[in-house]
């Protein structure tokens, strides 16, 4: 197997596992709400909340790591190609 084979594999890998990241980081906020007026006897709620929000934040990290990886990738596979094209036209 060639190298371009390998490094579209690697792109196409980056990009799947971003969305799987961002698919499941939608799943646990759907039930987020962006403003909740909470009061005395809604402790149940606000804590459901918190939770929500705490699972959030933790994959955060993650996704932020995937969305870099993907970014990393794809400057890698346009600097190859754009390398190729000066390659190719050089006299």
């Amino acid at each position: 197997m060639g190298f371009v084979p390998v490094m579209w594999s690697v792109w196409g890998a980056f990009v799947l596992l971003f969305i799987v990241v961002k698919i499941f980081t939608g799943q646990l906020a759907r039930d987020e709400d962006s403003q909740v007026f909470l009061g005395e006897a809604m402790e149940q709620e606000k804590s459901a909340q918190a939770a929500i929000v705490a699972k959030v934040n933790k994959i955060e990290p993650l996704r932020k790591a995937t969305l870099a990886l993907v970014g990393v990738a794809t400057v890698f596979v346009v600097g190859y190609y754009l390398f190729d094209i000066y390659r190719q036209f050089r006299p």
